[in-house]
């Protein structure tokens, strides 16, 4: 991947939106939220001196409205800050 996040930034690719409910309802597009988990995918050098602590392939959680969203080739991508990482899953 060409894309290099600066300082203490990440790209990462979300996970597509739930197509239908644990009960097998099927969810329409309008009613669709918006995914908050994803795979890392590039990873800054950190800031000020402090080493970041997620790596690219693990699957963390953000905020709802964290990042700045991105179309790059043709792929939806988020760039956020390390701090709107909420957890990264085992």
């Amino acid at each position: 991947m060409s894309l290099k996040p600066i300082n203490d930034r990440v790209v990462v690719k979300p996970a597509p939106a739930e197509e239908k409910t644990a009960g097998g309802i099927i969810i329409p597009d309008t009613a669709k939220e918006k995914p908050q988990r994803g795979e890392i995918i590039a990873v800054g050098p950190g800031k000020d001196g402090n080493l970041m602590t997620v790596q690219v392939g693990d699957i963390v959680l953000y905020g709802k409205y964290a990042g700045q969203e991105l179309n790059y080739e043709g792929t939806d991508y988020l760039i956020m800050r390390e701090d709107d990482i909420l957890v990264v899953l085992g």
